[in-house]
């Protein structure tokens, strides 16, 4: 790393954000498999993309078949695969531009080191609370099952443990608020942060 110096370009992110017409952020979706995530990031998305916000969404399959292959399931590996993530979102928000992740980052401590690595003022965090018997009747991977019949280890709910977020942004409980409530309560949230 000693010969590792961070070369200055003459665009900046302030270039790039006056161009975008919009500051950057991460939104941090967060829960359990099957809670609903990646449906309301989706959604969201789509709703920003209609406002022309400058968006890309992070998705841990997708990451999981190119950049962070050669990462398993173990809490090492799970961490790892996070620690890329931040990193790769902090590029993006560098760029200007409104990431969007949807991950099941169990541990408070993943997500405090994510929000170190992007800064504190770039992170959004929604925790989308869902019980684990209504991820469970979801199950549309069939990860569950598979789980629960030990074919599948450090499955999260289920031989490893979720802890809820401390202090969320924003959280949504999906057995009381449809994916399109919780993308307006999520732009409400966006309004003074981009």
């Amino acid at each position: 790393m000693e010969h590792n110096k961070k070369q200055d370009y003459s665009i900046t992110k302030g270039d790039r954000v006056d161009l975008n017409k919009h500051k950057p952020c991460l939104i941090w979706f967060t829960g359990l498999s099957g809670s609903g995530k990646s449906t309301i990031a989706n959604l969201l998305e789509k709703e920003l993309h209609k406002q022309q916000i400058h968006t890309y969404t992070l998705d841990g399959d997708n990451l999981r078949r190119g950049l962070n292959k050669d990462l398993g399931f173990t809490r090492e590996d799970r961490e790892e695969n996070l620690r890329r993530t931040a990193e790769v979102a902090r590029l993006f928000i560098d760029a200007g531009m409104v990431v969007i992740a949807a991950f099941i980052s169990p541990y408070n401590s993943i997500r405090e080191m994510i929000k170190t690595i992007v800064g504190e003022p770039y992170y959004i965090e929604v925790f989308v609370n869902t019980p684990l018997e209504v991820c469970e009747q979801r199950d549309v991977k069939g990860l569950y099952k598979k789980a629960r019949a030990g074919e599948i280890t450090n499955f999260t709910g289920i031989s490893a443990p979720f802890e809820e977020p401390l202090n969320p942004t924003v959280e949504i409980k999906t057995v009381e608020v449809a994916p399109e409530e919780a993308v307006k309560r999520i732009l409400e949230v966006l309004k003074g942060r981009i």
